[in-house]
């Protein structure tokens, strides 16, 4: 239930083995700055706008992307084929985005994973966060990645089980084909699987299975959950 497998489709996903020895899907988030250096890639392949950033020497930019103006990218990061990085994105390092995958304008990255054709498009925040193919973030979605608490490592409880992530900073895991509406929230150490639909507005946490939708209640009090 908690598997790479189980949230994504990985057989056309350029770095899948990412998730090699990953017994919970959270586990990439460990792996993600290591895997970019081994890799040792460091060319520019896309259109890079004159006035952006790119910082350190560990970058990859494949074919037919386009980064725009105003973005900086810090390196070790790699950017698929066939992707855009639109004007004022910033990208902090530690971060894969598979091919088609588009990071837009003043959305900030941190330590991701972005499967193939996944879309943080418009004023989001992505820290410590894996966004399966497909998916989709609503304008000014942030995928929280930090605990206001005392206790700072994230432990997730699903159906009576507890598990430590052993993470202190961890935002979302957003499963192939779901996507968020405008303005929603996810709290650090979300568990989201394939096909949900969150709507805008909405304040998310947990757990969510597959093929669900979440909305506010007529009173905008709570969240409202039923299977799709």
């Amino acid at each position: 239930m908690l598997k790479p497998s189980d949230f994504f489709e990985l057989d056309r996903f350029e770095y899948a083995d990412i998730f090699d020895d990953c017994e919970f899907v959270w586990d990439a988030l460990k792996k993600i700055g290591n895997y970019v250096r081994k890799k040792k890639m460091n060319s520019i392949y896309g259109r890079v706008h004159p006035t952006a950033v790119i910082e350190g020497s560990e970058i990859y930019i494949g074919r037919n992307t386009i980064v725009g103006p105003h973005v900086y990218i810090q390196s070790p990061t790699i950017i698929g084929d066939n992707c855009e990085v639109r004007q004022g994105a910033y990208i902090r390092g530690n971060c894969i985005a598979g091919q088609g995958s588009i990071i837009g304008h003043a959305t900030e990255v941190k330590n991701s994973l972005f499967l193939n054709d996944s879309h943080a498009p418009h004023f989001n925040y992505v820290g410590d966060s894996v966004l399966g193919n497909g998916t989709n973030l609503g304008a000014g979605t942030k995928l929280s990645n930090y605990k206001i608490s005392k206790e700072k490592q994230i432990k997730l409880q699903i159906e009576g089980k507890v598990y430590d992530t052993g993470l202190d900073k961890f935002g979302a895991i957003l499963g192939d084909h779901s996507e968020s509406g405008c303005n929603s929230v996810l709290a650090p150490g979300t568990i989201v699987s394939k096909n949900c639909w969150i709507y805008p507005n909405s304040y998310v946490r947990g757990f969510i299975y597959e093929g669900t939708i979440i909305k506010l209640s007529k009173n905008n009090q709570h969240s409202v959950l039923r299977h799709i």
